[in-house]
């Protein structure tokens, strides 16, 4: 990997998708764990886990997607207006889900709170299945013309290499946030959370599993970097050991540990995500000579560089914030008339 300005911003756009991945990752994970339990409290517990960093959380996929826009326009485009009906999608399930935090406990009656609550988990499920898709077509390739317009439809999306890599998304939040919560939680919730936990481990690490072996037989592009250099097969041993660390940290209680190990488990994935997908934007499926790379889909040296000195100030000043605001609302969460 040659460090130029295009390979720089490949590196920055990736951070600030791992870090939207690891942030919101458990919020969206604690949204699909919503309606696992009944009791309004339990679920205001819940809520109240992630109500003072979810919004937060938001922004680092804000500013991918824009850093995404600035450095590599003919990606962008081409990316948002193939994908344009499952991002629309997304949008939606990340707004309504967003009302309904907000308005959930705004009035007392059941079937209110009940009917919010629904779309909390499912939008929160959705945005995590979409994410994953997206992923998955990224990996996987998507047909593009030799003018780089898509050129496939919003059903060639959904393959089961994408659909399987969704599922497993899901897995992988459902895990992130059930341990978030146990480090958020005490009394009869956090008993439960524990029990979640361990079946959303089991899940992940079955679905890890399989879109490991589907990626190796059915994506074999995907892994053709570490195969040239076998040094980089230690990122891969990294994964394994973090995904292997966290069951053995869950066993032993040490809730914050097996959490750091899951946002572990989310860093070398997506390592080898850009490791292997460089130095492709979009991969073109089945004509890779049409594909979309950091060099052909890139704004001018000059803008790249420009940016470059706005993302050193703004980057350090979005990582404040967000270690202010984790600092001040650490701890056990605690239900009072001001909570949601």
């Amino acid at each position: 990997m040659n460090f130029d300005l295009n390979s720089i911003w490949f590196i920055l756009v990736g951070v600030l998708f791992t870090g939207y991945a690891m942030l919101d990752g458990f919020d969206l994970g604690i949204g699909a764990l919503h309606l696992f339990t009944r009791k309004d409290e339990e679920r205001r517990v819940m809520l109240n886990s992630i109500g003072p960093v979810w919004d937060g959380n938001e922004v680092w996929l804000v500013t991918g997607g824009g850093a995404l826009f600035a450095a590599f326009p003919n990606a962008y485009a081409t990316v948002f207006s193939g994908f344009y009906l499952a991002l629309i999608l997304l949008l939606f399930a990340l707004i309504f889900r967003g009302v309904a935090i907000e308005f959930r406990s705004k009035q007392p009656m059941y079937w209110w709170r009940q009917m919010w609550d629904i779309g909390f988990a499912a939008g929160s499920i959705l945005s995590a299945l979409l994410i994953g898709v997206a992923m998955g077509n990224i990996a996987y390739g998507i047909p593009i013309g030799p003018d780089g317009e898509f050129a496939g439809s919003f059903f060639s999306l959904l393959t089961p290499y994408p659909l399987l890599l969704g599922v497993t998304t899901v897995a992988l939040f459902m895990m992130h946030g059930a341990i978030y919560g146990l480090m958020k939680t005490e009394g009869e919730l956090h008993d439960k959370l524990r029990r979640w936990a361990m079946n959303a481990i089991i899940f992940f690490v079955v679905c890890a599993a399989i879109t490991t072996m589907a990626t190796l037989l059915y994506v074999p592009h995907m892994a053709e970097r570490i195969k040239d250099h076998p040094w980089l097969f230690s990122i891969a041993l990294a994964n394994m050991l973090a995904i292997a660390n966290i069951p053995r940290e869950f066993y032993h209680g040490r809730d914050w540990y097996a959490f750091l190990s899951s946002c572990a488990t989310m860093l070398t994935l997506m390592a080898l995500f850009g490791i292997n997908q460089y130095p492709y934007m979009v991969y073109s499926q089945p004509n890779p000579e049409n594909s979309l790379t950091i060099y052909n889909a890139a704004s001018s040296h000059k803008t790249l560089g420009v940016m470059l000195v706005i993302a050193g100030i703004g980057v350090p000043a979005v990582l404040a914030y967000t270690t202010c605001i984790y600092w001040i609302f650490r701890g056990k969460v605690k239900v009072d008339r001001m909570s949601y």
